[in-house]
């Protein structure tokens, strides 16, 4: 059996989150797609902790609930059927330890409804004002086929504009990896 680390960008940001996340945080996942990463929340954060999970489409949230369901996690979650950009209207500044961001389109879901830089954009601005001191922003970049350039290059350009007083953003693309491969960012409240 081949045992070698795996180093995707979903690995790299579970990582990330995994050694940031205590129990009793108050978390975000901006965009629940089939519910995996509300579910790493809610385990992190445990009984004591609480993770606001939201998604465009019906299909996510109905995946992410029967999840949290399936492990006993749905009392630790709220997931909303709404857009990521309207996340300040259940969380107060400054309180949330970490929000997690995959944009692109829903996995085995329909690629023709994919996240777009006129929500994203004010999503992370959103979360920015949410982070309290020492918070996390975790955000995948998948793009490819059809869909996804525009966003990506937008939100590429708009992350170096971040007050770099209060926030360390690091992004770290696979330089060596063919076929649009996913970008990892990591945005840190404080420097």
């Amino acid at each position: 059996m081949d045992r070698r680390p795996s180093f995707s960008a979903l690995d790299i940001i579970s990582k990330v989150i995994r050694e940031h996340v205590r129990e009793g945080d108050l978390c975000i996942d901006a965009t629940a797609g089939r519910g995996n990463d509300t579910a790493l929340l809610c385990e992190l954060a445990g009984s004591s902790g609480h993770v606001l999970s939201f998604d465009i489409q019906e299909d996510a949230v109905k995946s992410t609930k029967e999840l949290l369901e399936k492990r006993g996690l749905l009392d630790r979650a709220d997931v909303y059927l709404e857009s990521h950009s309207e996340m300040r209207k259940y969380a107060d500044p400054e309180t949330v330890s970490c929000i997690t961001f995959n944009f692109g389109w829903l996995p085995k879901g329909d690629h023709n409804i994919f996240t777009k830089k006129e929500t994203s954009i004010p999503a992370i601005e959103a979360g920015l004002e949410l982070l309290k001191d020492g918070g996390i922003m975790t955000l995948i970049l998948y793009y490819g086929r059809e869909t996804g350039f525009e966003e990506k290059d937008a939100l590429l350009e708009y992350l170096p504009t971040i007050d770099s007083s209060r926030y360390t953003v690091v992004e770290m693309p696979f330089v060596n990896r063919s076929n649009c491969p996913p970008i990892p960012i990591i945005i840190f409240k404080g420097r």
